[in-house]
């Protein structure tokens, strides 16, 4: 909390500089949303009301700033005996060293990674306060989905709408947002201004891209996404309206949101948490070289180190491209051989295997060979390992336990393998260092996939085609089709029961995976909720 307010404050002081009498802070800025069981201290909770009253406190010197500040408020009561939860996700207005309101969020999302219900009360009323002339009515995030907290505010003579919001990227998320406060402007016939979080954290990313929109839900200023900083947005009084103006960034491409998204997660997850740097298994295949490229453009060239693992399988092929792409990022590249110890576990688990097949138990060791590198590493130097799975992988337990699945931290977890690949050609023809062909080498992307674990391997020896699975598993998981309607759209029914099986016979792999960024609707983590023993079958 004393960094975030310290931050709070500082920004006040610039933006008062420059002429602001109104900041809006995101919700929960004073501790970051969402700070989950967190909530649920009441020593937290003190110390986030502290830090509200430290802000005020500072500012109270700048004649009529008013700052509204998100943040958790109240605690547990007694109540005959029972303890009854009193807490609130609340927003307070400071202005020269007083807090002159504190409003409490209405409406509670329980939904895809929301919990507020787990945690706090809905707040009841409204809240309308006086900026040099100009009647403000507070909304928190959820607040601003629904007609009647803006209704109520507008009938307590709100001429604008303040939106304060911690709403999570994914996929289409900003223009969902753009267009459901155009419509609540237009229906309260208000100017609206939506302030935004920005950051990562855990597993939920944050793109801010805070705006503004008129009466009649046209836009009038937008702010860049994925940047912390000062958006000002000037209010006129015109006759009886009142006019918003500011400057208006143009949306970015959805490739390009994804990425800074992605790029995002990983910076905060390593530099917030106070890790050194990454390190990754770097294996010549699309998914390794895509993470590396995002963990550079995150974090810097020096703190990224990539190790080639070669097995008796990894094809020449392998070698050239992973050494040429470490090349054109700059990194710290090491090859370090598995064979030996291959040959090692082979021969220490003979006398157990005699007589059997190798199958994929022989392709699992090498996996777990290199796990086992990794985090040595890992835990010699500090760095993190980032793992290098993709969501279609998890969805289907194409991945081994405590082998490519070992690691701190999933980047492209929730990122289907036709997105990796777009992705991929994206960031080859959007090159800041001016490479020209861009970090990831063509082959890497043209060439068939494969575990490269046994003679011949490629990934559709054991997966359908990724185009189609991909599709099924849009409709499956992230949209939860069932499997006669994914069949009627044409898909074949041994292919669709077979992928709706691998995902729920996969679960417990997942239960065990590292914590990755989301970007997507519905990703498996907080979005996904299911049982690893159960014999429902649809």
């Amino acid at each position: 909390m004393p960094g975030n307010a310290r931050r709070i404050i500082d920004a006040a002081r610039r933006a008062y500089e420059q002429g602001a009498r109104l900041v809006l802070t995101p919700e929960l800025s004073i501790c970051g949303y969402a700070a989950e069981d967190l909530f649920l201290r009441p020593a937290f909770i003190a110390a986030c009301d502290d830090a509200v009253k430290t802000v005020a406190r500072e500012l109270a010197g700048l004649k009529g700033l008013h700052v509204v500040i998100g943040h958790p408020t109240g605690g547990d009561v007694r109540s005959k005996s029972v303890r009854v939860q009193r807490r609130l996700n609340a927003a307070s207005v400071v202005t020269e060293g007083r807090v002159i309101e504190t409003y409490a969020k209405r409406e509670l999302p329980n939904y895809q990674v929301f919990d507020e219900r787990r945690y706090f009360t809905p707040g009841q009323g409204s809240c309308v306060f006086q900026v040099e002339g100009v009647s403000v009515g507070l909304l928190i995030c959820e607040d601003a989905w629904f007609e009647e907290p803006a209704l109520l505010a507008k009938e307590s003579g709100a001429e604008l709408l303040a939106v304060i919001n911690a709403s999570p990227f994914h996929i289409g998320k900003d223009a969902e947002r753009y267009a459901r406060m155009a419509d609540r402007a237009r229906v309260m016939g208000l100017p609206l201004v939506y302030a935004a979080l920005v950051g990562g954290q855990d597993e939920v990313v944050f793109d801010g891209g805070s705006f503004a929109v008129d009466a009649e839900g046209a836009l009038v200023a937008r702010a860049p996404g994925f940047r912390e900083g000062l958006f000002s947005v000037q209010c006129e009084r015109q006759g009886e309206a009142l006019a918003l103006s500011g400057q208006l960034v143009p949306p970015a491409d959805a490739e390009a949101d994804l990425w800074d998204a992605l790029v995002m997660g990983v910076r905060d997850y390593v530099g917030k948490n106070g890790f050194p740097g990454v390190l990754l298994g770097l294996s010549g295949g699309i998914d390794s070289a895509l993470v590396l490229a995002i963990a550079v453009d995150a974090l810097g060239k020096d703190k990224v180190r990539a190790v080639m693992m070669p097995s008796p399988y990894t094809a020449d092929i392998s070698w050239i491209d992973a050494r040429d792409m470490a090349a054109r990022l700059g990194v710290r590249y090491d090859e370090i051989s598995i064979a030996p110890q291959f040959e090692a576990f082979k021969a220490a688990l003979a006398k157990e295997f005699q007589g059997l097949a190798e199958d994929t138990t022989e392709e699992n060791i090498q996996a777990r060979i290199r796990g086992v590198l990794l985090m040595a590493l890992s835990n010699k130097f500090g760095s993190i390992v980032l793992t290098t799975g993709n969501k279609s992988e998890m969805a289907t337990g194409y991945c081994t336990l405590y082998g490519d699945m070992a690691g701190g931290f999933a980047v492209i977890k929730d990122v289907l393998k036709t997105t990796v690949f777009r992705l991929a050609r994206w960031r080859n023809q959007h090159d800041p260092y001016g490479a020209g062909a861009g970090p990831i080498p063509e082959r890497i992307i043209t060439r068939p996939p494969s575990a490269e674990l046994r003679a011949g391997q490629v990934d559709q020896d054991s997966l359908p085609p990724y185009e189609v699975l991909d599709a099924i598993l849009q409709r499956y998981m992230e949209d939860d089709q069932g499997v006669e309607q994914i069949v009627a759209d044409g898909f074949d029914r041994a292919v669709v029961e077979r992928v709706a099986r691998m995902i729920r016979v996969n679960e417990y792999k997942r239960r065990q995976a590292p914590v990755g960024i989301r970007v997507t609707h519905r990703s498996f983590g907080k979005d996904w909720r299911y049982p690893i023993t159960g014999h429902f079958r649809a």
